[in-house]
């Protein structure tokens, strides 16, 4: 069984403003792209949409090499998640975990299937990374203009 590759972003126009998240899977010749965009939101939100829309979209467990310009997803699914699960959702400062419906349902999708979670630097010239932040910036630009929401 060949391994689907997936490139996540996430882009905000302000932090919080509109936002929009991309996709691109493939696996073989396959190839699919999803987007998405919502009007009030955050840069991190989005990130961590692009992600869990990408594993949910999957239709069976399958082993995954996920890549994602994002530290804050990568290093908060495989280094932050089990320490604020443990802590009943709080961070070291015994604040609340932001965007924890987020985490929640990201730490749903990726425990169905085998992920392996890589960084690539943003705006590097990676060709699945650009990919990704044209389908985020796309989304918003077709929700600003009435596209869809």
């Amino acid at each position: 069984m060949s391994a689907v590759t997936i490139y996540t972003d996430g882009a905000c126009r302000g932090n919080p403003g509109p936002g929009g998240w991309g996709v691109l899977m493939s696996s073989g010749e396959h190839v699919r792209e999803l987007s998405g965009a919502d009007a009030a939101t955050t840069n991190n939100r989005m990130e961590l949409t692009a992600v869990i829309r990408a594993l949910e979209a999957l239709k069976r467990p399958v082993a995954v090499k996920l890549y994602t310009d994002s530290e804050y997803v990568r290093r908060g699914i495989s280094e932050w998640l089990p320490a604020w699960k443990a802590r009943g959702w709080k961070t070291a400062a015994r604040k609340p975990v932001k965007n924890q419906d987020l985490w929640e349902a990201l730490d749903a999708a990726a425990s169905r299937h085998r992920v392996e979670w890589h960084w690539v630097k943003a705006h590097s010239g990676v060709p699945g990374n650009e990919r990704v932040d044209g389908l985020a910036n796309q989304a918003i630009d077709a929700m600003l203009a009435g596209g869809f929401e």
